[in-house]
């Protein structure tokens, strides 16, 4: 086996282990919106602690810091479609559904459920043309893999069936992984109107953040809840684990592509998550033979949708080398 083999091997189980942190996540703010009773103040508490840690990241350097205050004056310039700038939202709708029902369905059920439906979202973005510049029309591959994703969410909520509450929680992740299949095209875009990934990253975090406070507060003005923060310092690491996983996502890419970056994030993801549910009985959540028969049908279908990005990718590389 060659040394690029091996290289690649290592990348690829890298890839798995930063796909797992995704669960982590999911598992860290469940808990935190189960202690709290509430998936909106969970929510805020996770982007909060995401966006101290992006505050210093972006004033540590003059370049990000007038890249950040350069915003206002883009926005104002319409650079780019508005829309774009509020990608954060689709965010939100992520981590608003992890605190209120991650802990409910189980991890395994919310990633499965979350997963296959940004698959399907990104068969339908592609389609459409949102947030790319060349249409991707329907194909065989694409079409199976969505139909793919749909069997898995359809398997690993059936144990719940019998439950009415189960099934609108399975909703809430589910609809997020449609709203959550174009967040990475504006965020794209963002960071090309500022120059850095890193300030459209944290342009990210304040959109969500701000949102979901405003809807915390009026809700609190209104006696709807009242808060008791947990003293346990793990249930505050929802926002450094999501960006953890972007900044290593960031750099496997390089070495991997986006082709086999996205097969072997979700496996993690998905591994993950079963692992967490498996592992960790005391979060309440168990493991049903359709879960596992479930999170494979996604992983399936992720993998099936990027056959023919693979074949032309591939096809490419030989036009090339003929090239030469």
């Amino acid at each position: 086996m060659s040394t690029k083999s091996y290289s690649t091997i290592l990348l690829m189980t890298a890839t798995v282990l930063a796909g797992m942190l995704s669960p982590m996540q999911s598992a860290v703010n469940g808990e935190l919106g189960d202690v709290l009773k509430d998936g909106n103040a969970s929510a805020v508490i996770s982007f909060a602690s995401g966006l101290v840690v992006m505050f210093f990241i972006i004033i540590a350097k003059k370049q990000t810091r007038q890249q950040f205050a350069a915003i206002p004056s883009l926005i104002k310039q319409r650079k780019i479609p508005l829309w774009n700038w509020l990608a954060g939202l689709c965010g939100a709708m992520v981590v608003f559904s992890e605190g209120a029902s991650a802990s409910a369905l189980g991890i395994a059920t919310f990633q499965t459920a979350l997963i296959s439906a940004l698959l399907l979202s990104g068969l339908l973005c592609d389609r459409f043309g949102i947030g790319i510049d060349e249409k991707k029309p329907f194909t065989i591959f694409r079409v199976l893999g969505a139909v793919f994703a749909v069997v898995a969410t359809l398997f690993v909520v059936s144990p719940q069936w019998h439950s009415s509450s189960a099934i609108y929680l399975a909703i809430l992740p589910f609809l997020a992984g449609l709203l959550a299949g174009w967040q990475p095209a504006g965020n794209s875009k963002v960071a090309q109107a500022t120059g850095s990934m890193m300030v459209s990253i944290t342009w990210n975090f304040i959109v969500g953040f701000t949102v979901l406070t405003i809807a915390l507060v009026v809700r609190m003005a209104l006696g709807h809840i009242t808060l008791e923060l947990p003293d346990v310092w793990w249930m505050y690491l929802g926002g450094p684990l999501g960006l953890m996983s972007i900044a290593l996502m960031a750099i496997l890419v390089r070495g991997l592509g986006l082709l086999m970056l996205g097969v072997a994030s979700t496996a993690g993801q998905l591994l993950g998550s079963v692992l967490i549910d498996l592992l960790l009985p005391s979060l309440g959540n168990t493991v049903y033979l359709v879960t596992i028969i479930g999170t494979l049908f996604a992983l399936v279908g992720a993998i099936i949708t990027t056959i023919p990005e693979f074949r032309d990718a591939k096809a490419a590389k030989a036009t090339k080398i003929a090239g030469v």
